[in-house]
């Protein structure tokens, strides 16, 4: 089987960096036995980082909803948007008055403090500041998806009306969207895997438990949400396990394979 593994919600919990022991070892134990197990995450690279991915071995990594596919240690898949189209967005962002983290493999990019136009942006990003972000200035070229907030839903409808043929957007609830390019989703990402792999749909697994994990969950022959996942994630799943503090991983795969 190819296993797809969400991050945050999934392998870890509120704190964002620790994976359970149970998990760990579940994980090991379905490579041990053939299968091929890969990160799935909304998170770039440069937030998935080095100590995360020290906790366990994964066969791949997809990043950034689709983004960026990397496969035993060699990138398969990387798109990132120009710099026409970064400054189209960036004017677009500002236009409307939208906050937002640009999200690189390198690198992510914030507007300094005081061009933060709302404050629950400001006290969000804030949470962050040990990753010590590039200016809006520098990120042209060097972003491949963005992490958007607004106080009124209005900005976003006319920044997607202005953007549709060039952006997708997920609704990650109470102001907070995820922005890709055109096309590129955690779905879409597992399609590219799975054919490069040569490896059949029918033979897929996804577990997650949030918003932005609703197409690969719908994607795989087998979705599975966590215990903790948001309702609507539930209701598509084919099997719901426990949350991650309770065997969550170790109880899907042991349901799955």
């Amino acid at each position: 089987m190819l296993i797809f593994f969400d991050i945050d919600g999934t392998l870890v919990g509120e704190d964002g960096r620790v994976i359970p022991e149970s998990a760990r070892n579940a994980i090991q134990r379905a490579r041990a036995g053939g299968h091929i197990c890969m990160i799935n995450t909304g998170r770039t690279l440069k937030l998935v980082g080095s100590e995360l991915l020290g906790q366990t071995e994964f066969d791949g990594l997809i990043l950034g909803c689709g983004t960026m596919v990397v496969y035993r240690g060699k990138t398969l898949l990387h798109k990132t948007f120009d710099r026409q189209e970064a400054r189209d967005i960036i004017d677009g962002l500002h236009r409307y008055e939208i906050d937002a983290c640009l999200e690189g493999s390198g690198n992510n990019f914030c507007n300094s403090d005081e061009r933060i136009f709302t404050e629950g942006f400001r006290s969000f990003i804030r949470r962050f500041s040990f990753l010590e972000y590039g200016s809006f200035e520098e990120a042209p070229g060097h972003f491949d998806k963005f992490y958007a907030y607004v106080d009124r839903v209005e900005k976003m409808d006319a920044f997607r009306r202005e953007f549709a043929g060039k952006l997708d957007f997920v609704d990650r609830k109470e102001g907070f969207f995820e922005i890709m390019p055109r096309g590129f989703s955690k779905a879409s990402a597992m399609n590219f895997v799975a054919d490069t792999l040569g490896i059949p749909m029918e033979e897929t697994v996804a577990i997650g438990d949030s918003s932005n994990d609703i197409p690969m969950i719908e994607r795989a022959h087998i979705g599975i949400a966590m215990g903790n996942a948001t309702e609507d994630v539930k209701a598509i799943a084919d099997y719901v396990s426990t949350d991650l503090t309770e065997n969550g991983i170790e109880n899907a795969l042991r349901w799955v394979v």
